[in-house]
């Protein structure tokens, strides 16, 4: 129909949208529930005393290393959880008190709820906040790196860390992301959506670069 102008209406008829309106991508289904801790997460078809000897000899066979020590501390706070609840109750008032002292003494907040791989290093110490979903073989991670929520309205969206993946100080990795396998992630990068394999990742916002 004419407008007040004399012009036509060109307005197209219906709902359909015009064929350079945007598309709006589908909403991202919501993450699956976090791990309760209510089982043995820690790595199969290795014993827990033959695991203790390999996270040793990954760093460096330095039993005072603050890494070491803060992924011994998770090792034994998921294979206490194969006991009988009897012999459970006194195990885990020891793991609590160790995973408080390993966090205020050491500056590694690693809760055994975190699924992790064989042979994760943990570079240096201080600031490290390592909330991921899981974290998984030969994974380097040096100190003030956040692995965690992106909101504080979406606390189940934590990032999954695959197989030899190199983390930088300083790096934050937020949000229901996955971080694909050999992938290097510079220090004070911040990684907010999912990179794939065999990435390398720097900046704020985190971009890949090639050299």
């Amino acid at each position: 129909m004419p407008g007040d102008d004399g012009t036509r209406d060109h307005a197209p008829h219906g709902d359909s949208p015009s064929p350079s309106s945007p598309r709006t991508p589908p909403p991202r289904p919501p993450p699956p529930p976090l791990p309760t801790g209510a089982t043995n997460e820690n790595p199969r078809g290795i014993s827990f005393l033959a695991l203790l000897a390999e996270d040793l000899k990954t760093h460096d066979n330095d039993p005072l290393q603050p890494g070491f020590i803060a992924v011994a501390v998770h090792r034994f706070g998921n294979w206490r959880m194969d006991k009988p609840k009897l012999v459970r109750a006194p195990l885990t008032v020891a793991y609590k008190v160790l995973c408080t002292a390993v966090d205020l003494g050491l500056g590694i907040d690693l809760s055994y709820t975190v699924k992790l791989g064989r042979r994760v290093r943990l570079w240096h110490h201080g600031g490290m906040i390592l909330g991921a979903r899981s974290i998984g073989d030969d994974v380097h991670i040096r100190q003030n790196t956040t692995l965690g929520i992106l909101s504080r309205d979406e606390l189940r969206a934590k990032p999954v860390i695959e197989d030899r993946v190199d983390i930088g100080a300083g790096a934050c990795i937020l949000g229901a992301v996955t971080i694909g396998h050999d992938t290097v992630i510079g220090a004070n990068t911040v990684v907010v959506k999912d990179e794939p394999p065999h990435s390398t990742l720097f900046g704020v916002p985190a971009r890949p670069v090639k050299f």
